[in-house]
């Protein structure tokens, strides 16, 4: 009997092909095998290879448009509209509402400050100081109405804030689009009084908001310490000179030689200032158990930057005992989302890599706090070098960080007058490229990880004990940091 091959009886791993001849009596066709020439073979490797070229161009193109969002690094070529009509394009519309501000008739009074809401006259220091003080007082939760009383292991997210608007819109923009944003108590702590920036955190609808008000400020100490006391030293002026003068401050100058500057001593007392107020004075806080957010005005978050802190807090127990930090930013211009979107690192904390978007609970920050002499009384205006101090020198397990690699909190503006501003087309190029960064990893479904898991440490070199900034040789600095720490209630 002949059995004849059909294309059904064939393996779907290989193809035979065939050919046919013709018998003469039936006129019957009879497949015929064709011999194997290799040039079938040849094809096919062929076709794999320009698959997995394609493959690798569109995987190529897709890093190239997640991993980048420096905007320094945009030529004059480059053809992206960074308008603000282009950034609101990227926001839904149900969160114009916070990137637009309301007109107010009022004139603006000292300090930049108004008060709109309550007929139009000029501000001055009291007005301020009697307002800082109520709210401060009132200790007001807006919000709790609707999404009910802080539980013991909700998030607290801290923003502190100056004084530029722009940038905190585009924060709580990012924070309204946040997964899980409705359970946590959202804290904004300002160092400057100002009706606008007010309307705009109280008319936040997604979360629970409270606003505390830093009460030493330049603003409401023009000429007088903690401001800049016309009795005070000049930055630049020798020690000798000082004496002669007999200026305030004359007997101590920083470890470069140089006097205290208010405008940059101010950040790491306010900073200090909140920690202490939120972990140790606010009634809503008093039995918190949870993790604490610290964010800046010009932080933009990823949509589940809460989902991610929530992963890393389970799974560090696990991956990371001694951890007592958690960061969820990077300085990086560049990173892979593809490569480390659920990665996780494990480091000791250094202030220039892991300040942003770091978190800690009451157990850390009574570690920390039972230190504050080394953190007053460190000769440097950086908050964050000085906790570095602080863990290199005074904790008895120094602060180690789990870190996460493809970062959810991301740096779209520069320290006000510290180090320097960026005009507005560069902070809108930085804004755009962050929303272009997000909505590729939310299409590539590079968000939201089911697990994370820890990426090989790299040999860490033991951290030098450096040499402060300067900046905090005043004694009065000291005191009135020292005067402001609470260890325990």
């Amino acid at each position: 009997m002949t059995h004849f091959l059909t294309p059904q009886t064939c393996s779907t791993s290989f193809l035979i092909i065939f050919d046919t001849v013709s018998l003469p009596s039936t006129g019957r066709r009879i497949p015929i095998a064709l011999p194997n020439t290799g040039a079938l073979s040849r094809r096919r490797h062929t076709l794999y290879i320009r698959s997995a070229i394609i493959v690798f161009i569109l995987f190529a193109f897709l890093q190239f448009h997640v991993i980048n969002y420096d905007s320094s690094d945009s030529g004059s070529s480059d053809s992206t509209n960074y308008s603000t009509a282009a950034i609101l394009q990227m926001v839904p519309p149900v969160f114009h509402k916070y990137l637009t501000g309301k007109p107010r008739n009022s004139t603006h009074g000292q300090n930049g400050t108004h008060f709109g809401g309550e007929g139009t006259r000029t501000a001055n220091i009291s007005d301020i100081l009697r307002m800082i003080h109520r709210y401060n007082d009132l200790q007001t939760v807006l919000n709790e109405d609707i999404y009910g009383p802080l539980q013991n292991d909700s998030v607290i997210i801290v923003v502190q804030v100056h004084k530029r608007i722009t940038y905190l819109r585009h924060l709580i923009v990012s924070l309204a689009q946040a997964r899980d944003i409705s359970r946590t108590l959202l804290v904004f702590s300002h160092d400057h009084y100002d009706d606008d920036i007010n309307d705009l955190v109280q008319s936040i609808d997604f979360c629970k908001v409270m606003q505390i008000f830093y009460p030493f400020s330049i603003q409401t100490h023009p000429n007088e310490f903690p401001g800049a006391d016309p009795g005070d030293c000049p930055r630049d002026i020798k020690k000798e000179q000082a004496l002669l003068r007999k200026c305030n401050n004359a007997l101590h100058p920083d470890l470069y030689g140089h006097y205290r500057e208010a405008k940059f001593t101010q950040t790491k007392h306010h900073w200090w200032w909140k920690a202490n107020r939120v972990f140790d004075q606010l009634e809503v806080t008093k039995y918190h158990t949870g993790m604490v957010v610290f964010l800046e005005e010009d932080h933009y978050v990823a949509e589940d930057f809460l989902y991610i802190l929530e992963l890393m807090f389970r799974k560090s127990q696990d991956l990371c005992p001694k951890c007592n930090i958690l960061s969820l930013g990077t300085y990086l211009k560049t990173f892979n989302y593809y490569t480390y979107n659920k990665k996780v690192e494990v480091t000791p904390w250094i202030s220039s890599k892991h300040n942003m978007g770091m978190a800690f609970n009451r157990t850390t920050w009574y570690d920390i706090v039972r230190c504050a002499r080394h953190f007053c009384e460190y000769d440097d205006y950086n908050w964050d070098w000085s906790l570095q101090h602080v863990s290199q020198q005074c904790l008895k397990q120094k602060l180690h960080v789990m870190v996460v690699k493809g970062p959810r909190v991301f740096h779209i503006g520069e320290w006000y007058g510290v180090h320097h501003k960026k005009s507005n087309c560069e902070s809108n190029q930085v804004i755009s490229k962050v929303q272009q960064v997000l909505k590729v990893a939310r299409g590539s479904q590079q968000l939201f990880p089911r697990s994370i898991s820890l990426t090989q440490t790299s040999v860490i070199k033991k951290t030098k004990l450096r040499k402060g900034n300067g900046g905090w040789g005043d004694q009065r600095d000291h005191q009135l940091c020292f005067n402001m720490t609470l260890v325990g209630r």
